[in-house]
């Protein structure tokens, strides 16, 4: 069976799906952003949101009762909305940085694109980065030869993930239903939490993203047990989440859909 008799669409993530294997670009911005307001977080307690608008992301942050405790510590007073105003605008030209060093397409991105392209399907991607974050990486996935065919970021739905508008708004625009022969590709829970609430076929990433965290290298250097056990954990995760199935990387993506 060929995929074009099962699906139209496929709608990819961004940072840890496609580029920037562990997805480190959002993590290491907004320790920054929090830093220079005199609040440490940690790497934990920045992923555990990873996948959401940029804007609901500081904001889940900022109502976590330690980091709200830290921050009235440093600042004299409890964290309000013009402190997550100010750190959006801080995190802005901090993501567009950290992004467009770490924009390299994960090992077989371009391969499964061209592959899909060549069965017939459209590809399109969202993300919870701003279109002015994500400027850079456009930038440089073309070169890289990576183009969407349509590209929706943060703030262009009324809400960003976990809803489904930013899938919604994609089909729309590409005129793709119904919903069941659309695939999203994403590597955060709150992507698969998306697709699943959409009704879209949802695969999960466990090895290249979020939940790992690691760069392709030092994913590769970990002992293999460990390996296994920190994968291991990640895909328990995205499957918890709704995702119909979980590979390791968008590597795996043809033959994952060919068997599906």
């Amino acid at each position: 069976m060929s995929l074009a008799s099962r699906f139209d669409l496929v709608i990819f993530d961004w940072a840890g799906t496609m580029v920037d294997h562990g997805c480190r670009a959002p993590v290491l911005a907004l320790l920054d952003a929090f830093g220079r307001h005199g609040v440490q977080i940690t790497e934990a307690e920045a992923r555990r949101d990873m996948g959401k608008s940029k804007a609901d992301h500081v904001r889940a942050l900022l109502d976590d009762p330690r980091i709200a405790a830290a921050w009235e510590t440093a600042t004299g007073a409890a964290p309000a909305a013009a402190d997550c105003a100010a750190l959006i605008v801080d995190l802005g030209p901090l993501m567009r940085d950290q992004a467009a060093v770490v924009a390299t397409l994960i090992d077989g991105a371009r391969s499964t694109v061209e592959a899909l392209r060549a069965a017939g399907l459209k590809i399109a991607s969202s993300t919870g980065y701003t279109r002015e974050m994500m400027e850079p990486v456009l930038s440089r996935a073309a070169a890289q030869g990576y183009v969407p065919d349509h590209v929706l970021c943060s703030g262009e739905t009324p809400h960003g993930r976990p809803s489904p508008l930013m899938i919604y708004k994609a089909c729309a625009e590409l005129g793709v239903w119904p919903l069941n022969r659309v695939v999203k590709v994403d590597d955060a829970e709150a992507g698969v939490a998306e697709g699943r609430a959409a009704g879209c076929y949802t695969v999960g990433l466990a090895a290249s993203g979020n939940g790992v965290g690691l760069s392709a290298a030092e994913l590769a250097a970990l002992p293999a047990t460990e390996r296994a056990e920190r994968v291991g954990r990640s895909r328990a995760a995205l499957y918890a989440a709704g995702a119909d199935i979980v590979i390791d990387s968008v590597a795996d993506l043809i033959g994952a859909l060919e068997n599906a």
